[in-house]
């Protein structure tokens, strides 16, 4: 028996960690005792080990003498296991050799049952072929497609082996199976195309519903969807009657709405039925069949209509007229147009309306389609995400772009490019022109205004609305762009050159001046009280095109939120009128106001004096020159602008107004010398003269005009002696005066 070594754990002393010395190294006594001592260190321990053995070893005896006693058991372990690995070992081999052969009686049963299954595959496509053949001499066009289906759904290599080769011919029919089913398939094509032509002519819904479901059950799913496609573009095709009006506007477009809405019919309710027997996915080839007939009749009816309405001839007359598309951005011309050359405008505004109509009828059908194939796309796409198929979105987005990519959808797009946009630009210079021309004024309204900003924005409208309902966005934002500039270069540039003729005609009138410029004065207001009504009008313009039904009728979803970002641009021709109006303002008030506001701080405080003491105080309390003077020279300044101008005019005219008269107010004030009482009643002029000319507007921005003045008076009445730095400095009132310009305010106290 071992005996057991110390724990691992144990840390050995400091002796037996130091490392032994070879004795023949050592050189001196140091060393030598030094040694001496490790060796005697490290016997004590030995010994002490030693000791601790000892005193343990009644307790090893006991533990070698119990596992002296477990030695029997153990042997009769051994045994009793060695003779359990015999049986087990013999019964082991004789499962194996029992395995083995029910492994080969398995792949003999399989192989039987492949053989019967082949047997029973083959005697059932034997019995369909015949059973098909026999359904075809009966004319029993259901129970051969049944049997024929039976036959296709075996495995192929069933129906083209050799099994099936040597055991399906009979004496009346010698070929192969496959050779047989394929010539079956192609005679039952046959009859079901010859009937199903008999059938769609006769207009039998019931023969033709029965022969259109007989197509995919014998794999001929093509050629069922192509006759399928030849019968409702028979149904949707549009003949014009002899007799028809054409000259009537609502002519061609019927043709077209009829045309779309047979479609827009057969799409809605045939689309259930073909993709019930043929699956999802597969009106497509039916829709493109009835598109290229769309094509067609669109193709047709456009070239009539170009004809029936002399398009030609009218696109050559506005194309010289001084209004056409292309002499917008060119210099105006002084010149009116030839009243016996240029096209009528109603004829023009009818032939818009219907070229709106027929674009607006093809947008509408282009959305119900773009919206079934959309509901289609978004059921495929589950199955294609559940089946992991990635084939099935690109074939989506090409259904989609087969609408964008048709003819008709080409013939549209030329049609607005080339005829409305030209037309429509000219329709609405040549009403501009007209209302610029015919222009009047009534004088009974409050504020005065022409007839002109109603008229053409009226006009504006009744364009738009028919360029909504044109349906085509890319029309939508050029024709917009274009509306922009006409309406800032016909109808603002129209406004300015009468503005500027005014303006010249200011003062040029040496006989009754006085009259003269009262007309003057009535014609800039009336003309600027047009630009600032234009404004309003815009906006409200804006407005309702907003929510005009047609930007979510004719327009697909993606195409909704450009049409609203094209109707808000339009908008931007406000910044135009709103420059105008102001240069116009500002003009007005240099040629007729400004001469009269420089005498007018100096006539207001002539003979007035700030060096009071009571008596002359209470004198100037009574009479209250200052404010008096102001009042009758404002009011002389301002008579006929309040009453005649616009809220948002007289509101700018006002604000010149102020804005010239504050700063020499400021120089002149200075010019003065204060005593206490003197500063008290300059206050009380200044509020008082705030307080009038807040009377006269309604507007609140009057007191922050005046907000310098206010603070030269809050200095005049500080108090003898504060510090006006530090008063500057700890007031918190937000100054306008710097501080050197506060020193010499308080200086003018005496």
């Amino acid at each position: 028996m071992a005996i057991p070594k110390p724990a691992a754990s144990e840390e050995p002393t400091a002796a037996a960690q130091a490392p032994r010395r070879d004795p023949r190294d050592l050189t001196n006594l140091g060393e030598i005792l030094s040694c001496l001592s490790s060796y005697q260190s490290e016997e004590a321990e030995l010994s002490a080990s030693l000791t601790e053995l000892l005193s343990d070893r009644d307790s090893i005896t006991e533990s070698l003498q119990l596992l002296q006693s477990l030695i029997p058991s153990l042997d009769d372990l051994h045994g009793e296991s060695s003779r359990l690995v015999n049986k087990v070992s013999s019964t082991a081999h004789t499962a194996e050799r029992v395995g083995g052969r029910v492994k080969s009686l398995d792949q003999e049963m399989g192989r039987i049952s492949q053989a019967v299954d082949r047997v029973g595959q083959v005697m059932e496509l034997k019995s369909s072929l015949m059973q098909l053949q026999a359904s075809i001499d009966t004319q029993d066009w259901e129970s051969a497609t049944r049997y024929c289906a039976r036959a296709m759904s075996l495995p192929p290599q069933v129906i083209s082996g050799p099994f099936a080769e040597a055991v399906v011919p009979t004496a009346e029919n010698h070929l192969p199976p496959s050779q047989t089913l394929q010539t079956a398939r192609e005679q039952l094509l046959s009859i079901f195309l010859k009937n199903f032509a008999h059938a769609s002519r006769s207009r039998d819904a019931a023969a033709t519903s029965r022969y259109f479901k007989l197509f995919p059950l014998i794999g001929w799913e093509t050629e069922g969807l192509e006759a399928y496609a030849s019968f409702v573009v028979d149904l949707v095709r549009v003949r014009a009657p002899t007799s028809a009006n054409t000259a009537s506007p609502l002519y061609h477009v019927t043709v077209l709405t009829a045309l779309f809405e047979n479609v827009a019919t057969i799409v809605d309710q045939h689309q259930p039925v073909v993709e019930k027997y043929y699956g999802r996915g597969k009106m497509q080839s039916v829709v493109e069949r009835l598109l290229e007939e769309c094509d067609r009749v669109v193709r047709n009816t456009l070239s009539n209509w170009r004809e029936d309405r002399a398009i030609g001839k009218k696109l050559s007359a506005i194309g010289s007229s001084p209004f056409s598309l292309n002499t917008l951005r060119k210099q105006h011309s002084s010149n009116t147009a030839n009243e016996d050359d240029s096209p009528n405008p109603r004829e023009i505004d009818k032939v818009l309306s219907e070229i709106a109509g027929m674009c607006g009828r093809w947008s509408l059908f282009r959305k119900f389609l773009v919206e079934q194939l959309q509901d289609l796309s978004e059921d495929l796409a589950e199955v294609s995400a559940e089946n992991e198929d990635p084939g099935s979105s690109a074939q989506l987005s090409e259904q989609v772009r087969l609408l964008e990519n048709s003819s008709s959808q080409k013939d549209f797009d030329e049609l607005l490019s080339s005829c409305y946009i030209p037309l429509e630009i000219w329709y609405i210079r040549a009403i501009i022109e007209k209302a610029h021309r015919l222009s009047t004024c009534d004088f009974s309204q409050t504020p005065p205004v022409t007839t002109t900003p109603d008229d053409v924005f009226y006009m504006l409208k009744t364009v738009y609305t028919r360029l909504l309902s044109a349906g085509s966005l890319k029309t939508v934002e050029s024709t917009t762009t274009i509306l922009k500039e006409v309406m800032e270069r016909d109808y603002a540039g129209g406004i300015k050159n009468k503005l500027d003729d005014a303006y010249r005609n200011t003062g040029s009138s040496s006989a009754r001046p006085e009259r003269s410029e009262r007309e003057s004065r009535s014609s800039l207001v009336i003309l600027l009280n047009d630009l600032d009504v234009s404004l309003s009008h815009m906006d409200r313009l804006t407005k309702d095109l907003l929510a005009y039904p047609a930007g979510t009728q004719l327009y697909l979803d993606a195409e909704q939120q450009g049409v609203k970002s094209a109707i808000m641009s339009l908008s931007g021709s406000t910044a135009k009128f709103a420059a105008i109006l102001k240069s116009g303002v500002e003009q007005m008030f240099n040629q007729l106001m400004r001469a009269k506001m420089r005498t007018l701080i100096p006539d207001v405080y002539k003979d007035v004096s700030y060096l009071l003491d009571e008596n002359s105080y209470a004198n100037v309390e009574h009479q209250d020159i200052v404010r008096k003077r102001f009042t009758k020279f404002w009011e002389g300044l301002a008579d006929g602008y309040k009453d005649t101008f616009t809220e948002n005019n007289y509101r700018m005219l006002f604000g010149l107004a102020l804005d010239t008269l504050l700063r020499p107010w400021e120089k002149h004030i200075l010019t003065f010398h204060f005593s206490e009482l003197g500063a008290v009643h300059f206050d009380r002029d200044l509020r008082s003269i705030i307080a009038y000319l807040s009377s006269q507007t309604t507007f609140g921005d009057i007191r922050d005009k005046f907000v310098r003045l206010q603070q030269i008076s809050l200095l005049l009445n500080l108090d003898n002696g504060e510090d006006v730095e530090a008063f500057y400095n700890g007031s918190g009132v937000p100054w306008r005066l710097n501080i050197q310009e506060a020193k010499s305010i308080v200086g003018l106290k005496v």
